[in-house]
């Protein structure tokens, strides 16, 4: 296919070619595949309504399947594949001095400063033991309002000076006021800063990452002047709750295959989720500035998702946007419950509706629109599914109670059971594998390396672990696509998610409190349980795993914020991420200790090095 006098931007249009035709061919044949199964005896209203909900949906999982299947080939056909779809990685190897002087940001906003320093400063330990200390300052930006919380940020950040042999790299600043939340903190940096740095990177309050890995960053932004953003792959840190256990489980093993696919399209076009990167701060600065959106929030004023907006202006300046798919070395920390889980997600939400806004704006390429559609269809696939759902309930009651087709009052019960079956069957067939399939294909690329594999704990440990997490998928999904429905739908009218550090500490979630944030998911799965179960009951075993969803959602959010149960996930190895049996260096030095297995004992292993300590004695 290719030749030896094939560019890379030959190369690039090929492959997205290769990709739009498999997204398109498969939405088609889904379409096609509905419309045969729906249509044989001709199509009304609801039907309608149907395929236009059905074919909402696709084009999202559709990009989640091929890129979950693309990048597991690559993955397992590839010598280095990491190198295949993102060529400059290998400017990183080796141990080149740095040129680039680079400033570490940490914003704040109201956040446990004790996890705050305590992460930070290890990441900066072990940025002096990969020996890229020199050209590494530190700036703490906080936009913090309380005023207990600001001074022991700041009696912290004090003690640390009167220890550090380079004093004058630390440097904390408070605002007196956080106007633009985020955005502004940055740019009230980069406007007083900014210029005396060739590089900067984002942290959020929760970031960890490895001096290894930055001093890898600094050397591919070194020899790569058209790079603008560098995106590392984030993995969530060791955790003791139940449900940040589960959910980084499925993100970890997942992630890696999407993300290889994914930038095998991209390319220079990629992603930017706002921490965790490295920016080529001149760049930034006279290209990146974010406009304030005509209108009131929540719709309006203030960009609250600004990642890929910015990236978008950066790839419209000529500047690439890479990422590094990859695991090791750039970590967070999940959210520890399902409500905080849900409010994190609402207000990437209200954020990514307000792109709708951007998508008209003249001057940007055509993957930076993209990107920004993609984002907005990310959001919007949940309530096309939603809708689906409730149109076809509706079907179903009229025909289960013998009003038949609305186009045919004849038409009885008898008549269109078998085609709503069928439809059932094969909706939940594509729906379940299309749905799955990123997991699954992170399941067997770590099935299939020998040492991934006992990393997880082996391939029984896996397995139990994967079952356990597909069951609260199956729960997550239903229960986030009504939340982000009625969220959507209340945007118009004024609904937004307030500006608010995130809750990270494990925590209980009483009954009580649950209920209140997922009541409307418990009625409206009573309601369809009950509809199926009257009009339609041969249909009802196909729904359960929806409606299931629903009906479990408030005490699987009680359950998975049990400390007991985070406990036993964790005494068992259930659910567990490599670093929680083999901590890299950087981790323990910011007080993840890998967990004991059967005997008492821990191995610790410096991932970063290579080298391994001796077996030591849990306390």
């Amino acid at each position: 296919m290719f030749t030896p006098n094939t560019t890379a931007r030959e190369r690039l249009w090929l492959r997205r070619t290769i990709f739009a035709t498999l997204i398109l061919t498969t939405v088609a044949g889904a379409i096609a595949a509905f419309v045969w199964l729906v249509g044989r005896d001709g199509l009304d209203v609801l039907d309608w309504l149907m395929l236009g909900f059905f074919g909402l949906t696709l084009p999202w999982v559709a990009i989640g399947f091929w890129c979950a299947v693309l990048g597991l080939l690559i993955l397992h056909l590839k010598r280095d594949p990491v190198a295949y779809v993102t060529p400059m990685v290998q400017d990183g190897d080796g141990d080149r001095p740095l040129e680039g002087r680079t400033a570490l940001l940490m914003a704040i906003h109201d956040e446990d400063p004790e996890a705050v320093f305590r992460h930070l400063r290890a990441t900066v330990e072990s940025v002096d033991r990969a020996g890229a200390g020199a050209l590494v300052d530190i700036h703490v930006l906080s936009d913090t309002r309380d005023a207990a919380i600001a001074a022991h940020e700041l009696r912290l950040f004090e003690s640390w000076r009167a220890t550090e042999a380079r004093v004058n790299r630390l440097h904390y600043r408070r605002r007196k006021a956080n106007t633009d939340h985020k955005t502004g903190n940055i740019w009230e940096w980069l406007d007083r800063t900014g210029s005396a740095y060739d590089y900067f990177v984002t942290f959020d309050a929760d970031s960890l990452m490895s001096g290894r890995l930055l001093a890898r960053l600094v050397r591919i932004m070194d020899r790569n002047p058209d790079l603008g953003i560098l995106q590392t792959l984030i993995t969530g840190l060791p955790s003791s709750s139940a449900f940040a256990r589960i959910f980084q489980f499925g993100m970890r093993h997942g992630m890696r295959s999407y993300t290889t696919g994914s930038a095998w399209w991209m390319g220079d076009a990629g992603p930017y989720w706002g921490h965790n990167a490295i920016i080529r701060t001149a760049a930034f600065m006279q290209h990146c500035r974010l406009p304030h959106l005509p209108g009131k929030p929540p719709l309006g004023g203030l960009i609250l998702s600004h990642d890929q907006v910015e990236a978008a202006l950066m790839r419209r300046a000529g500047y690439q946007v890479r990422v590094l798919p990859e695991e090791g070395g750039s970590f967070e920390v999940n959210p520890p419950t399902l409500p905080e889980f849900i409010r994190r997600d609402l207000r990437w939400c209200q954020g990514n509706m307000q792109y709708w806004q951007l998508l008209p704006v003249a001057g940007f390429r055509a993957m930076g629109r993209l990107q920004l559609a993609l984002a907005i269809l990310m959001y919007m696939a949940a309530p096309a599914w939603l809708f689906f759902m409730l149109t076809g309930f509706a079907k179903a009651m009229l025909i289960g109670f013998g009003s038949g087709d609305p186009g045919d009052p004849g038409a009885t019960a008898s008549q269109w059971t078998p085609t709503i079956a069928a439809l059932g069957i094969g909706l939940f067939a594509i729906m379940m594998t299309v749905n799955l399939t990123p997991k699954l294909a992170g399941l067997v690329d770590v099935a299939l390396r020998p040492e991934t594999r006992r990393a997880y704990g082996g391939g029984r440990m896996l397995a139990a672990s994967a079952v356990v997490e597909l069951f609260a998928s199956l729960v997550m999904g239903p229960a986030m696509a009504v939340a982000q429905t009625i969220f959507i739908a209340g945007l118009p009218f004024g609904r937004m998610v307030r500006w608010e550090a995130q809750v990270r500490a494990d925590h209980s979630v009483s009954l009580a409190d649950a209920a209140r944030g997922l009541w409307p998911q418990l009625v409206l799965g009573l309601t369809l349980l009950t509809g199926f179960a009257l009009a339609m009951p041969a249909v009802l075993p196909w729904t359960l795993p929806i409606i299931g969803g629903l009906v479990l959602a408030i005490p699987f959010a009680w359950l998975t914020a049990r400390p007991s149960l985070g406990r036993l996930l964790t005494r068992a190895g259930i659910c567990a991420i490599p670093e929680e049996r083999d901590a890299p260096l950087t981790l323990q030095l910011a007080g993840y200790l890998p967990q004991a297995d059967g005997t008492g004992r821990v191995r610790r292993t410096d991932i970063e090095t290579g080298l391994a300590d001796a077996s030591v004695e849990r306390a």
